[in-house]
């Protein structure tokens, strides 16, 4: 390995000291602007860079983040936590991801983890609604922002700094869009009941059917825990019932695609035979062949959004309040409703 090139060098190199050569790097002022841009463009060329210990000695941070999500090979959790990572290497920090399968046990073990670690911050999208552990991260003070899903437990809620869909809208466009088209017989596969979005878009969903008078069976509505496999087995025994739905609403996109394998295994054709949609817009939905409608949420943006907020909370960038930011759901028509085909009937 190369031998590191220190401030000390720099300094040499520039002919200056070693205070100009910090204050230059860290924009400090006390520094003429030619000489800083020439302090800078020494550093660069000589392939400086800042030593992170001495930042962390100085700083008192660690510049490491923790990042808590269920799945990083569902595509959601990918692309929300390239958002996170992007915008975290933007600021000059560093991301620890750990994934829980679901697991609170899990979740548990990885914030002690994190907390002995001594990250400056985490975000955590695997929120259920009456989370204990969100207790500890507002009692100890540990800087954090909720992704996607939040606490119910309004005390915790209140002091929770959050960014998510409008799950409400999503679940009530799905089932607006799919009345419109004409289907009365619409199942509804829910995500995880524990969870924030997936309680929300049931709602939504449920108000929706109420204010256009639709009154569906309550085998029709089943959770499917943002299981691929469990939206299979579902829509399997939905498909093989003596009254089976004409439409299948799944509240994410990965349990869309479960449903689709079953819909597709029992012969039938989508959406000629019966209509399709989640919410999410993952990429694969859109890819050919599969063109899956769904009501779009903004993982990469969230991800991005989120740690933007982390940032401004660690570095104190802002006046102390607490971001509470909830984005728009859109929907996203592609062929598997059948709106291309035949187009509103209502």
């Amino acid at each position: 390995m190369k031998k590191r090139v220190t401030i000390k060098d720099v300094a040499k190199m520039a002919n200056t000291s070693v205070a100009a050569v910090s204050m230059s790097l860290n924009n400090r002022p006390g520094i003429g602007e030619e000489k800083r841009k020439k302090i800078i463009e020494v550093a660069k060329k000589a392939g400086y860079q800042p030593s992170l210990v001495a930042k962390t000695l100085v700083n008192k941070r660690s510049y490491l983040i923790g990042l808590i999500i269920k799945d990083i090979s569902d595509q959601f959790f990918a692309e929300l936590a390239k958002g996170v990572e992007d915008k975290a290497k933007e600021h000059g920090y560093s991301t620890i991801l750990c994934t829980t399968d679901g697991s609170l046990k899990t979740q548990e073990n990885y914030l002690d983890m994190l907390c002995s670690r001594g990250v400056d911050g985490i975000i955590i999208s695997t929120v259920v609604a009456e989370d204990p552990h969100i207790a500890f991260l507002v009692d100890e003070k540990i800087p954090f922002v909720c992704i996607n899903r939040i606490p119910l437990v309004p005390s915790l809620k209140k002091k929770s700094e959050y960014i998510i869909m409008d799950n409400h809208s999503a679940g009530y466009k799905g089932i607006e869009h799919l009345w419109r088209l004409g289907h009365d017989k619409i199942a509804i596969i829910t995500g995880s009941l524990n969870a924030s979005n997936a309680i929300d878009s049931l709602n939504g969903s449920k108000t929706a059917l109420k204010t256009f008078g639709v009154k569906i069976s309550k085998r029709f509505i089943k959770e499917g825990k943002y299981s691929h496999q469990e939206a299979y087995l579902i829509c399997k025994r939905l498909m093989k019932s003596k009254n089976p739905p004409t439409a299948v609403f799944a509240h994410d996109d990965n349990m869309a695609l479960g449903a689709r394998e079953a819909i597709l295994d029992a012969g039938l054709q989508i959406p000629k035979d019966i209509a399709l949609m989640g919410i999410d817009n993952i990429k694969i939905g859109a890819l050919t062949g599969v063109e899956l409608t769904s009501i779009s949420q903004k993982k990469y943006e969230m991800g991005s959004m989120g740690m933007k907020i982390l940032i401004n909370r660690i570095e104190e960038r802002v006046p102390h309040m607490i971001e509470k930011i909830i984005l728009d759901a859109e929907l996203i028509i592609r062929n598997t409703c059948g709106y291309h085909m035949y187009g509103y009937k209502r």
